[in-house]
């Protein structure tokens, strides 16, 4: 009715089937990895970029939807004209979207 001692116990598994039995898990850290970090990563990159190219003259969206017109840009934040005469200082991180760049005025000689 009991088992013996030999059959209770359990041969103590190979090196190469502990690494097989983690073979799983490492397979799901590659692929989240390519479906969720690296993407977050490459978009995050951009955003940097694209906050960093902000200039004056330019027209963005805010996090909070505010659309306006930049009058002057410093280290960190930028001076956004919301309406004729309504300007509001906003911080660059807060910038989602730029709608129109202006483009470099062209000298003709």
């Amino acid at each position: 009715m009991f088992v013996t001692p030999a059959y209770a116990q359990a041969a103590a598994p190979s090196g190469a089937a502990s690494i097989a039995s983690f073979l799983p898990l490492i397979l799901i850290f590659v692929i989240m990895y390519f479906l969720m970090i690296r993407p977050q990563q490459k978009r995050m990159k951009e955003h940097r970029a694209m906050v960093e190219a902000v200039k004056k003259g330019d027209e963005v969206i805010t996090q909070g939807g505010l659309i306006g017109k930049v009058t002057a840009v410093r280290d960190n934040e930028l001076e956004v004209e919301i309406a004729p005469g309504v300007k509001t200082r906003v911080v660059r991180a807060t910038i989602t979207g730029v709608v129109n760049k202006t483009a470099p005025v062209v000298a003709n000689s």
